[in-house]
């Protein structure tokens, strides 16, 4: 392994290569002009998604292919071997240029997927599958949601038969995002369904464009869909794109979604940020409630990235930063919430009217979209048993 830079001069040296294939972002752009978008789930067409996906793309084999991509990956996977949190040093200094910006399938195929491969994938898929996702190739999308299972995981029905050397998955899943565009599925199938939920349960890794996969796409409320249903009708999977042992599939379900939390502490931060602009640049002067509301955005705004920090402290100290991270999921829907509520106070009815105004009926994406943080990722219930679990101690759940 290299030697590790010093974080300053990591930051310095990023911000020097940035310079050379990007453009700096203007940091006090004109209050009224460029995008208003405040989306919290993206408003797009089909070819819209291909588009900006395929550009995205090209932008992380760039970073790959010159060493600032997989970061904390080894050499082998061609990475720096760096720690952790060099990564988020570095997305610091990357969210200065105009490069374009990470949908939702980027860090679900580089920091959930590529590192639940690492963890319990054979050799052999660790050849075949962690550089082409690290370098943004081949995408890989989240096949867990079920309907019937709700908020529980492991009650899951889709199922995987074991048929010689193959299996034979026939299931419906939901909530997918990024599934038109991915190449692989993960999927959380039951593979024996006469033990306990948590015990039956094996994933796998299952090819977008099988013969039996059909992706239909979710109409949200704003008229986009980012969401997909996602229908597995006798699809064959070789024995070989299996995760992990048959049965302990579990374990490597709480792999990813480990991982998915770690990055939701960053989330609504950037609406958050508007939302102030918003208030600073209303025509008439702020209402007392208005000052008091805006006030505590800001403040939670700053704890919210204060808590972001104690997340990468634990990373730093090579342990898993469980309650952080659910402290910090928690955090974000709230501050999405009261977002919602002082765009709502502020813009009144040019909310809810499209009278073409730039930066007043945009915010309805926002409104629409952020309730829904509060089941992504892990419910706002699951994350409040963690922290009771794990910090206040309490009994757990037996097992059923």
């Amino acid at each position: 392994m290299s030697a590790i830079p010093e974080p300053e001069e990591f930051r310095a040296r990023a911000r020097q290569w940035l310079a050379t294939v990007a453009r700096p972002r203007t940091a006090d752009e004109e209050w009224g002009s460029g995008s208003d978008s405040v989306a919290v789930f993206e408003n797009w067409t089909g070819q819209q998604e291909r588009e900006h996906t395929a550009r995205t793309q090209e932008w992380e084999r760039t970073r790959y292919d010159q060493g600032w991509g997989a970061l904390n990956w080894p050499e082998t996977y061609g990475g720096r071997d760096l720690p952790g949190y060099y990564e988020q040093l570095y997305r610091a200094e990357e969210a200065a240029f105009d490069v374009p910006r990470r949908s939702e399938i980027f860090p679900v195929t580089q920091q959930l997927v590529a590192p639940a491969i690492g963890i319990w994938g054979t050799e052999e898929q660790k050849r075949r599958w962690l550089r082409p996702m690290l370098r943004a190739d081949e995408l890989a999308c989240q096949l867990f949601s079920e309907t019937e299972a709700g908020s529980d995981l492991a009650a899951v029905r889709t199922k995987a038969v074991r048929d010689g050397d193959d299996w034979v998955l026939q299931g419906h899943k939901v909530w997918t995002s990024g599934a038109p565009v991915a190449t692989w599925g993960v999927a959380v199938c039951r593979t024996d369904p006469d033990v306990r939920k948590h015990a039956g349960i094996t994933v796998f890794l299952v090819r977008m464009d099988a013969p039996g996969v059909t992706v239909r796409p979710i109409r949200q409320m704003t008229g986009g869909a980012s969401f997909n249903e996602v229908y597995l009708d006798g699809v064959v999977v070789p024995d070989t794109d299996r995760l992990g042992p048959v049965g302990e599939g579990w374990g490597v379900t709480l792999s990813v979604l480990a991982a998915e939390r770690l990055d939701s502490g960053n989330l609504g931060l950037d609406n958050a940020d508007r939302a102030l602009r918003l208030a600073r640049n209303r025509s008439v002067p702020l209402t007392g409630g208005e000052q008091r509301q805006a006030a505590d955005l800001y403040v939670r705004a700053l704890v919210q990235r204060l808590i972001g920090l104690r997340v990468t402290g634990a990373l730093v100290a090579g342990r898993e930063p469980g309650a952080e991270a659910s402290v910090g999921k928690l955090y974000a829907t709230e501050t999405m919430r009261r977002t919602s509520d002082l765009v709502s106070e502020l813009l009144g009815p040019r909310l809810v009217a499209d009278t073409g105004e730039w930066g007043t009926y945009a915010w309805t994406e926002h409104l629409l979209g952020a309730p829904g943080y509060s089941i992504a990722g892990g419910t706002d219930e699951i994350q409040r048993t963690i922290l009771a679990e794990r910090v206040l101690g309490l009994p757990k759940e037996p097992a059923r």
